[in-house]
C-alpha cells in the first residue's frame, strides 16, 4: 500500500543473521494437527492451536518487521496469521488476530523512529489496515460458511438421490418379479384347472367303491375293514391335493378388490373376537393395543382379514404349548402400522430368506401359498410387509397401509 511507504534503511550483516534465525524460531504448523470433524468444521483444540500458531506468527512478523526497519514493507504478510485464524478458528478469533497484528506493525513501526511528516500519520494507516483486516475476515469466513452449507447441502442432495436410485431399482426388480410370476402363474392356474376336474372325479369314484364295500361288511369284514383304511388315506390325500389346488388358483385369480373406507380399530376388534375360541384352544393369551384416534384406511376387508388371519395362524404354528399373541394398530406418518408378534419359537435365517416365496414351507400339512397371499395382498393395496424375527425368541410381522385419502 502506497500509505505505508517508508525511508530506506541500509542491512548490516547483524540483520542478516537475526533474518537468517527467524524462519527457525517461527512455528511450524503441520495439517495433522488440525482435524476437521464429517461436516467440514474444525474441532475446539484445532481452533486453539490455530489462534496459538496465528499469534505466533504475527508476533514473529512483528519482530522481522522492526528488525528490518522501513527497508521491507512487509505490511501485507500479516494477511497470512490473520486469514489462518478466521479460516480456522473462525470470525472472532480472525477478528482478534487482526487487532493483534494490527497493534504488532503500529508497534513496530512506532519504534522504528518518527518518518512521517505527521504525528497521527501511522495512526490512520494502523486504523486503515485494521478496516482492511476485518473486512477480509468477514468476507473470508462468509466464503466458508457458504462453502460448508453448500457441502452439506450436495451431501444430502446425494444421499436423498441414493435413496431414490435404491428405492428405484428395488421398484424395478419387484415389477419385473411380479411380470415373471404374473406368466407362471397364468400358465400354472390352467394347469391346476385341468387337474381339478380329474381329481372331483376321483374323489366320487372312492365314495363309489366305498359304498360298494360296505355291501361285503357281513361277509369279510377283516378285508373290507383294510379296504375302508386305505379308502381313507387316499381320500385323505386327494383332499390335500385339492386344497392345494383351491389356495393356488385364489393366490393365482385374485379377485378385483371391492375397497371401502374401514375403521382399523373396530375391524381388527370384531376379528380378534371371532378368533378368540381359537386362542382359547391353543392356549395363546391375546393381547390387542388398538389406537382409538388411528384414521381409517381404505381397504378390502375381507381380503385384509384373510392376510391377517394367515399371519395369526402361522403365529399359532408358531406356539405349539401356547404363547402371547400382540396385536397392535398405530399410525405411522401417513401410514398405518399393524403390528402381529408372537413369542413363539421363531425362524431360522434360510426360513426368514424364502419368508415370502411361494410353496416354500416348513409345515407338513401346508401349501406354502399363505404368506405369498398376504404378502400379495398388501402390495395390491399399496402397503408394505415385513418381518422381524429371533431363534428362540419369536416373530413380529409388520404390515403399513396407506391411510385414506383426506385422514
Amino acid at each position: 500500500m502506497s500509505m505505508l511507504r517508508r525511508g530506506t534503511v541500509s542491512v548490516t550483516p547483524e540483520i542478516n543473521r537475526t533474518m537468517n534465525e527467524i524462519p527457525n524460531r517461527l512455528v511450524k504448523v503441520r495439517s495433522s494437527e488440525f482435524q476437521v470433524n464429517p461436516r467440514g468444521e474444525f474441532c475446539a483444540r484445532s481452533k486453539v492451536a490455530a489462534t496459538a500458531a496465528a499469534v505466533t506468527l504475527a508476533i514473529a512478523l512483528g519482530l522481522v518487521d522492526y528488525l528490518t526497519g522501513r527497508e521491507w514493507a512487509i505490511s501485507a504478510l500479516y494477511l497470512l496469521p490473520t486469514c489462518f485464524a478466521g479460516w480456522v478458528a473462525g470470525r472472532l478469533p480472525g477478528f482478534a488476530v487482526g487487532a493483534l497484528c494490527t497493534g504488532v506493525w503500529f508497534l513496530s513501526d512506532i519504534l522504528s523512529g518518527p518518518m512521517y511528516q505527521h504525528p497521527l500519520i501511522p495512526v490512520w494507516n494502523a486504523i486503515m489496515l485494521f478496516v482492511f483486516f476485518f473486512v477480509v475476515v468477514w468476507l473470508l469466513t462468509a466464503f466458508r460458511s457458504s462453502h460448508y452449507h453448500l457441502e452439506q447441502t450436495v451431501e444430502r442432495r446425494t444421499a436423498a438421490l441414493r435413496a431414490e436410485m435404491e428405492e428405484r431399482k428395488r421398484l424395478e426388480h419387484a415389477k419385473l418379479q411380479a411380470e415373471r410370476l404374473a406368466v407362471v402363474g397364468s400358465m400354472a392356474a390352467q394347469v391346476a384347472h385341468e387337474i381339478r376336474n380329474p381329481l372331483g372325479a376321483i374323489f366320487l369314484n372312492l365314495d363309489l367303491i366305498g359304498e360298494e364295500l360296505n355291501v361285503f361288511v357281513n361277509s369279510n369284514r377283516r378285508s373290507a375293514a383294510e379296504c375302508q383304511a386305505l379308502l381313507r388315506e387316499m381320500r385323505s390325500q386327494v383332499l390335500r391335493i385339492r386344497q392345494v389346488l383351491q389356495d393356488y388358483l385364489r393366490f393365482a385369480r385374485m379377485p378385483k378388490s371391492e375397497r371401502s373406507v374401514v375403521s382399523l380399530k373396530g375391524f381388527l376388534e370384531e376379528k380378534l373376537n371371532f378368533v378368540q375360541p381359537l386362542l382359547d384352544q391353543k392356549h395363546v393369551d391375546l393381547r390387542s393395543t388398538l389406537d382409538p384416534n388411528l384414521p381409517p384406511v381404505y381397504v378390502d376387508a375381507e381380503q385384509l382379514w384373510e392376510a391377517f388371519l394367515n399371519l395369526i395362524r402361522n403365529a399359532l404354528d408358531a406356539m405349539p404349548d401356547g404363547g402371547n399373541l400382540t396385536v397392535s394398530a398405530q399410525r405411522n406418518g401417513a401410514e398405518a402400522l399393524v403390528s402381529i408378534s408372537d413369542n413363539g419359537h421363531g425362524m431360522t435365517e434360510e426360513e426368514a430368506r424364502n419368508l415370502f416365496v411361494p410353496f416354500f414351507t416348513t409345515k407338513s400339512d401346508g401349501t406354502g401359498l399363505g404368506l405369498a397371499y398376504a404378502q400379495r395382498v398388501v402390495n395390491e393395496h399399496g402397503g408394505r410387509i415385513d418381518c422381524a424375527t429371533a431363534w428362540g425368541k419369536g416373530s413380529t410381522f409388520s404390515i403399513q397401509l396407506p391411510l385414506a385419502v383426506g385422514a
